[in-house]
């Protein structure tokens, strides 16, 4: 499925900040560092509603998406089209649109890639990366969390120095509401072996020396012994796309 997401599920107020605040503080306290990916999502599950949370996938893999559905079936999965995926990105995510039950939403920014080189100039991503990032992707995930008191994402620790103390549950202040990441203590290869064992939708990139999958102009191969996210913005300085800082 596809559709445009849901402003909290019907009849269900969003509650304020201080609530979920204290709601992050009890869940952290509650599921400690490792908990099972299973437990984070039932947790999540008892305390709120299908249409108050949401799901990121960068469409690398499943995995995410199939443990929320599991317990919180027909949950919208963000997926932010920025313009420049890869073919095989778009087919991974047509893919779990087709075989999954939930509802993926397509996250657009304000401009296509052809009116954006048209008023900052041609290719931007190459000019100013982090400026690319920040109109194609933070600006528009931003805006479309505002209906949501929870969001999932698939961070793991293993990924980067810069996620190695990502928790289970806490509080995103830039965004506004609990941030949630199941799978953090998971390794790739747990991720691969999870994707294999339930028959989930893979890119197939990932097997092709791309463990960590971004826009196309901006994504190369990484090879054996380099961080994983090596090949992201190669030969600059800028690590992150700026969702996760």
């Amino acid at each position: 499925m596809s559709g445009p997401g849901r402003q909290t599920a019907p009849g269900l107020a969003r509650r304020g900040h201080a609530e979920l605040k204290a709601l992050a503080v009890s869940g952290a306290a509650e599921l400690g560092w490792d908990a099972a990916a299973e437990d984070v999502i039932a947790w999540v599950a008892r305390n709120f509603a299908v249409g108050a949370v949401a799901v990121a996938c960068s469409m690398a893999d499943a995995v995410l998406p199939a443990l929320v559905a599991d317990q919180l079936p027909d949950v919208d999965v963000l997926f932010l089209e920025t313009g420049y995926h890869f073919p095989e990105t778009h087919a991974t995510r047509n893919e779990v649109a087709a075989g999954l039950r939930v509802n993926v939403v397509d996250v657009l920014p304000e401009q296509t890639v052809a009116e954006q080189d048209s008023l900052l100039g041609k290719d931007l991503f190459a000019s100013d990366p982090g400026r690319c990032c920040a109109l194609r992707k933070v600006a528009p995930l931003r805006k479309s969390l505002s209906g949501y008191e929870l969001w999932f994402t698939g961070v793991r620790r293993e990924e980067a120095p810069t996620r190695i103390n990502t928790p289970l549950v806490s509080w995103d202040e830039a965004n506004g509401l609990l941030k949630v990441n199941p799978i953090a203590s998971w390794t790739f290869d747990a991720v691969v072996q999870y994707s294999e064992d339930n028959l989930l939708p893979v890119n197939p990139l990932l097997s092709q020396g791309y463990p960590s999958i971004g826009c196309l102009p901006c994504t190369r191969k990484v090879v054996p012994g380099e961080d994983p996210r090596a090949g992201r913005w190669a030969g600059t300085s800028k690590t992150e796309c700026g969702l996760h800082v």
